[in-house]
This record gives C-alpha cells, structure tokens and sequence, in this order.
C-alpha cells in the first residue's frame, strides 16, 4: 500500500497546485473578460436552423430547400450570436457560398433520383464546421500554440474529405485549447470560448469551440478528436451529442497533435451534433473503409438489451462529488426504462473506477510496441523546435508576456511528477486490465452502461483549475477502449446542461447510437439557448 500512499501525496499536492493557479487565474482574468448585456446567446428563429443535418440533405436532394438559402441561414446566425461565444474562429463564407450555389445548379440540371443522390452524397449541401486541430484546407492549423499561428493547411484531414465528398459543405474552424490537452477551451490566438447557455461558463474542451457552435445553432454537424473525454465534456457541457467511436474505427490522420506509439490507439476521432440520428450516417462517412468493423446495419431492439448504472466514481479523492441535478437526471433515465420501456436497470459498484485518473496517466505513460517513450507535453509546447522552460513561462505569464495559457505551462511544469515509473505502470496496468475484464464481461454484446458525463454541469471560467482532475469522468473509456455516446437530458434549474454517457462493449457503437435516438425522444435531446 505504500506506493499508493506515496502516489495519493503526490495527487493531492499537484491538486493544491492547481486550485491555487486558478485563483490567480481568476483574479487576474477576471478584469480582461468581455461583459455582454445577455448571459445566454439570442434565440433561433429561422426554421432552417432546427432541422437535423439528415433532414436538411434530404430537402436538398428533393429540391424543397436551396442549398445556398440553407448555407446563408447558418451565415447569418454565425454574424448574430458567434461574437458572443468565440466558437468559430475562422471563417469560409464565400467559398461555402460558392459551393452551396454549385450544388444548386448540379441539382437543376443533373435529374438523378433521390434515392441515387442519397448514396452518392448522403450529408449533401449540410452546413459543418471543423475544429481547428484538424487540417481543413486553406485554414489555419495551429491547434492555438502562437508558434503555429501560421501554419495553413495544404490538404484536407481524411475524415474531413470524407464528410465535403459526403456533400457537407465547411463553413468555418472551431477553437480549442492550446494543444487540445485542457477541458476549457481557450489559448492566445484566438481567446476564450463561452457557453451559449450562460457565457459567463466553459464550453468544455478540447473541442470546446465546436461543441458551442453547434449548441448555438450556427452549425450543425461538426468533428471533434477525444483522448481523455474531448469531445464528449464539450458535447455535455453544451447541451448537444458526441460520439466517441470504438478505437481503430475512424482515422485520426491529418490533425495537430496526432497521438503517437502507445497513445495513438486511445485518440478517437468522431461526430458531434445537435440532432440524435444525425450520429449514425456522419460515422459512417467519417469511418470509410474502418466501418466495415461495426455492425451499424443491425436492428436493435432497446428491450433486448441489459442495462447497467453507477451514479459515481466509487469516491475518489481526486475527483469532485457528482452534483444532484446530474444524479437525480440519471435516475430519471433509470425509472424511465424500467416503467416506459420495462427493462431492467441494474445498479452497480465497480470499484476500480476511483483509479479512474490514475488509469489514465497509466494510458498517457505507456512506451510504444518500439520502447520509445511518449512525446513531451513540453516538446509540444515548442513545437519541436527550441525547448521552452517552463518555470520561467509561468514567471513570464504572472507578467502578462507568456504566448502560453496557464494550463499548459501547469502541465508543462507538472509533467514529469504525473508521469509514471515503470513500477506505477505495471501497477495500475493491472488494475485496468481488471476493469477492463469487469467491464466487458459485464456489458458482452447486448449490454449498456449509464455513467455521468462529468461530476459537475459546466463550471464557470477558469474553475476547472481548481479541479484539473474531473475529465477523468470520461478519460477512464479512452484507457478502457469503449465507445460512448453522451446524450443530452435537459437543462437544471439554472438553465444549464444535463446529460449522460451511455456506453457499450468494443465495437458495439450501434447500441449506444440506438440508445441515444431513444433517449432524445424520451427527454427531448439539444434545447435551444435563451429559451427559457
């Protein structure tokens, strides 16, 4: 137990750590952050704007809706609400405009059934927007590290041409955080995001600036990258669905930074949006040839599955308590499926969860099949050119002249401290491999997990310094290799966003997907902000 002890000291002090960064952090912050007269983005009112991505390409192909009408639509929210959240930081109006007016002359003149344009461009002329992590062509791609401001992609990241020879149509980049290893989504090219439901909260992270775009209603499907929850903390945070694919299933090529060695396999690439059946057919274009490992085109019927709860971690001392409104939302889902649908919901302890956090860094940590060791967070940080120091950038960013935000230069300077030895890896290897084992048996191929998607609703800025540990929530079925579908439920008293994991055995993506479209039309799915 000594180790443990030894491993527990170290954890607790790194947190001490933390929470006093994000007080400075707040103090400091606090007189440079923007004032709105609204704390939530403006309604929508253009009908367009509330169809899945799936009705709006079948209302193309019909020819009932112009496609330019649809792309200009998600234009003029984006100028409406978009300077109130800093979601897309970049924009391709003109070239969307272009193509969308070409996709309307292709229909006028070309008289192909729908059922033929369906096969051949199943998402066309939908509007989608791209987190800057990843290439998409003439942009930038900087991954918000001041180093690469001007860095423009030359080509298409593969998923990306996959979805615009789907048909989609780009309309814009999204924010992230520096280096996409933080859970709020802010760096010093392009500032800070904020959530639409109450700006004056994070949007997750770190496809944080996607996940508020898409809850704005200024697109409406979008590609995130998760490996440790980010794309599913965004997705709950915002009100709106992510999915977290089986690994191996969806190419990770073509985004900054690309996982390598042993963490390549955890780094998933996958759908986020705001309408349930939107998820299905944007995996199977994001996927390619990698579908052909899911069984996507099997029927599920809900109530021939198992379901399984677990309303928290077990208690870890890392990680803060899961609040009420997200238990009492996850018991609601629970009673619902046993009276409505009449399946059972078995409760569970699985009490390896609490190394949730611990199980990750173990993930983090491990050498690739070669003996190499991971990259350096710090060698990153300097884009593999000159080295920086990171004692020094944390005195540089206390005098406002670091290009760094205080998470990463935490990270940088706390790296080698989270990193385990060889003795800690085989340790909670073993651990992992024990859940894992749990886990699988337990779930087989017809079973369903409700976990929460994160201990508390989004925080207000700056806060998860002060808790650098609860992403662990998701982070764990990275490590474990799940696919998870988070699913909105609704909005608590204060009009912020509920939600849930809902997670199956490997490759068993189509149950989660199926228990998302159930779990939308029982609850209601993406409210729309300033609503209520």
């Amino acid at each position: 137990m000594a180790p443990l002890f030894t491993v527990r000291i170290q954890l607790l002090l790194l947190q001490a750590v933390g929470f006093f960064i994000g007080l400075v952090g707040q103090a400091v912050r606090a007189f440079g952050s923007p004032r709105f007269s609204s704390r939530t983005t403006r309604p929508v009112t253009e009908p367009l704007l509330l169809l899945s991505g799936v009705q709006l390409a079948k209302l193309i192909r019909q020819r009932k809706v112009k496609c330019i009408d649809v792309v200009q639509a998600y234009i003029n929210r984006i100028k409406d609400v978009n300077s109130m959240i800093n979601g897309i930081v970049m924009y391709r109006f003109e070239a969307a405009k272009k193509e969308a007016r070409a996709i309307d002359k292709k229909l006028a003149e070309n008289q192909e059934d729908e059922a033929t344009l369906e096969k051949k461009w199943p998402f066309l002329g939908v509007p989608l927007t791209v987190k800057e992590a990843f290439q998409l062509k003439g942009m930038p791609n900087s991954s918000g590290l001041v180093s690469r401001r001007n860095a423009i992609s030359k080509t298409d990241a593969t998923v990306v041409a996959f979805l615009k020879e789907a048909g989609a149509i780009p309309l814009g980049i999204t924010n992230c955080s520096e280096l996409c290893m933080w859970y709020e989504s802010s760096n010093k090219i392009y500032g800070r995001s904020n959530n639409p439901y109450d700006l004056q909260h994070i949007v997750g992270g770190s496809s944080g600036g996607e996940g508020c775009t898409l809850a704005a209603a200024c697109s409406v499907i979008g590609v995130g990258s998760d490996i440790g929850g980010s794309i599913r903390m965004p997705a709950f945070f915002n009100g709106i669905f992510g999915h977290k694919p089986s690994p191996g299933v969806v190419p990770n090529k073509g985004q900054f930074p690309m996982a390598m060695g042993a963490q390549e396999q955890f780094q998933c690439t996958g759908p986020m949006c705001r309408y349930a059946e939107d998820l299905a057919p944007m995996l199977r274009v994001m996927a390619g040839p990698g579908i052909k490992k899911l069984k996507l085109n099997d029927k599920v019927n809900l109530k021939d599955l198992k379901f399984y709860w677990m309303e928290h971690d077990g208690g870890s001392y890392l990680m803060s308590k899961v609040d009420q409104d997200l238990i009492l939302a996850q018991k609601k889902v629970v009673a619902h499926l046993e009276t409505i649908l009449g399946v059972s919901v078995q409760h569970v302890k699985l009490k390896q969860m609490k190394y949730s956090f611990q199980l990750w860094v173990t993930m983090m940590s491990a050498k690739g099949h070669d003996g190499k060791e991971p990259v350096k967070f710090v060698d990153l940080l300097g884009d593999h050119g000159k080295p920086i120091k990171p004692l020094w950038e944390l005195i540089k960013w206390c005098l406002g002249l670091s290009v760094h935000t205080i998470p990463s230069i935490g990270l940088a300077l706390l790296e080698e401290k989270l990193k385990y030895n060889n003795e800690k890896c085989r340790k909670f290897k073993a651990v992992e491999e024990s859940l894992h084992k749990e886990l699988t048996e337990m779930l087989g191929d017809d079973g369903i997990f409700l976990y929460p998607s994160h201990p508390t609703v989004a925080p207000k800025h700056h806060v998860p310094l002060t808790r650098p540990f609860n992403f662990a929530y998701t982070g764990i079925f990275n490590a474990l290799g799940l696919p998870v579908t988070q699913c909105p439920l609704g909005l608590n008293a204060k009009g912020l966003p509920l939600g849930i994991q809902v997670v199956a055995g490997p490759f068993n993506d189509h149950l989660t997907l199926a228990v998302a479209q159930y779990l939308e039309k029982s609850f209601g799915g993406w409210v729309c902000p300033g609503m209520f």
